[in-house]
């Protein structure tokens, strides 16, 4: 695919050109680590680590022969510069024209929040996909255009890979998309262009202090989400989450709120809540579910309330509902042949552990044998809290390592035991495979083995690099299966 400059460029403001705007333009990249396409278009982005606009000369060399930047220094002849006052926004924009507006041509839902949006976005896709529907998903497990798995990096991609994304769920004939929307994906402007029907909010809790730097801020980002919305669109959140109406306070999109405990659009109680999943009501009508737990009732209605403003009929909605199965990592189930139940999640919130754990502790008597870590370089105020509620909701937790990164997991480590009484309920084993396999030799039948923080990835990073690491495919060996 190729377009002009002038027409990528036709819906951003532009401050300063120098150079023809009528070149041929063949991608659209601001990652100077990555491909640079020969005609292609280069965003200078200023991050928090880097500045595009150091690269500029670099990319030129590699092929680059328009660059959109927010000052221009230096510039080369025969290259176009474009300058503009947001460079994150101008990519969006461009993205979306480079491919012919694909979000424009969707029902598109957008699913922000801090747990809960994987699980919400993923099983919106298995619905569409069960009815013989073509859609596309983007999420942290897995991309994917109808059953095609595409690969996911980061919670919501960048501009120019959502746009192609969603170009090729068109070209496919994808009729609908969901999409996780993360909060750094928001404040960096990655879906300004886009053109959402809706938008779900599923709660708020502490994440990301390292990125927003305090929870106002982050809550902030998320409400700007909603307030973005057309006044077309419709807008649902989570009554019994604290922020849950303020998130659309002012929010032009038609509002709707889902609630376990207080009146709302969509109602809903739960009935009983078993491993084989929850029996519950919504509006007063019956349904089972096969997923467990109060946080999964919760994504259920907001799916609910969802496919009923795309205008899908009840009856299918809850015919469908009891099909659906978690996704990958998502209170994922491996059982042994002696009757060990291992649990992989990808709970790394403190409100998501608990969430998962205390969901373990209802749903039966069983003893829960936990293992815990906390990733490395994110926000380390989180790691204590976390041990002390793998602490309390645990028969006994191992305290290892998430993913460390560039952090020592042993400090990482001490900082999650900081608060813990000297008891006999605990141990520290920094190697994760070893405390998984010490946490299966502990249970006995009926037992449960939680292992929380990394679901589905298939990798650890430590140092630095990554090396294949499957909390499931560890699980299995350790059970021998």
């Amino acid at each position: 695919m190729v377009k002009t400059l002038k027409e990528i460029t036709k819906d951003i403001p532009i401050l300063e050109v120098v150079g023809n705007l009528d070149i041929p333009i063949s991608g659209i990249s601001y990652d100077t680590r990555g491909k640079i396409e020969a005609e292609g278009c280069f965003v200078a982005i200023k991050g928090n680590t880097f500045d595009g606009h150091s690269y500029i000369h670099d990319v030129i060399a590699r092929g680059a022969h328009a660059i959109v930047c927010e000052h221009i220094d230096d510039p080369v002849e025969n290259i176009t510069y474009i300058k503009v006052g947001n460079a994150y926004d101008a990519i969006a924009k461009m993205s979306e024209a480079f491919f012919d507006y694909p979000s424009r041509k969707l029902k598109l839902v957008g699913v922000t929040g801090t747990n809960g949006k994987t699980t919400t976005a993923t099983l919106l896709h298995s619905f569409f996909r069960a009815r013989g529907e073509s859609a596309v998903l983007l999420s942290t497990v897995e991309n994917k255009i109808d059953d095609n798995v595409l690969s996911a990096s980061q919670t919501t991609p960048d501009p120019y890979d959502i746009s192609r994304i969603l170009h090729e769920g068109v070209s496919n004939g994808a009729k609908y998309a969901f999409m996780e929307v993360s909060s750094h994906a928001i404040d960096q402007r990655r879906v300004s262009a886009l053109h959402f029907k809706g938008g779900i909010f599923t709660n708020i809790t502490h994440d990301h202090l390292d990125y927003h730097k305090t929870f106002e801020e982050y809550a902030r980002v998320k409400k700007q989400f909603f307030d973005e919305l057309p006044a077309h669109a419709f807008a649902i959140s989570n009554r019994d989450d604290k922020q849950g109406e303020w998130m659309l306070k002012h929010a032009l999109a038609k509002k709707y709120l889902y609630s376990l405990h207080d009146e709302a659009d969509f109602k809903g109680e739960i009935i009983s809540s078993t491993l084989e999943g929850l029996d519950m009501t919504i509006n007063n009508s019956p349904l089972h579910v096969p997923l467990i737990g109060a946080f999964n009732a919760y994504n259920t209605l907001a799916i609910y309330g969802a496919l009923l403003l795309l205008d899908i009929p009840e009856d299918e909605i809850r015919s469908g509902l009891a099909k659906l199965l978690p996704p990958r990592g998502r209170v994922e189930f491996v059982e042994s042949a002696n009757g060990v139940f291992g649990v992989v999640d990808y709970a790394h919130t403190p409100d998501a552990l608990e969430n998962v754990l205390t969901t373990l502790r209802e749903v039966g008597k069983m003893k829960i044998i936990s293992v815990v870590g906390c990733g490395g370089d994110r926000d380390p105020s989180k790691r204590s809290p976390m041990g002390k509620i793998a602490h309390s909701l645990s028969d006994y937790c191992f305290y290892t390592s998430d993913n460390p990164r560039s952090e020592n997991p042993e400090k990482i480590i001490d900082m999650m035991i900081a608060e813990l009484p000297e008891d006999e309920t605990w141990a520290r084993e920094s190697d994760r495979r070893d405390a998984i396999t010490k946490a299966v030799a502990l249970a006995e039948s009926g037992d449960i083995v939680l292992v929380a923080g990394k679901g589905h990835e298939d990798y650890q990073e430590v140092d630095g690099e990554k090396h294949h690491f499957s909390d499931v495919e560890e699980l299995k060996r350790a059970f021998d299966i």
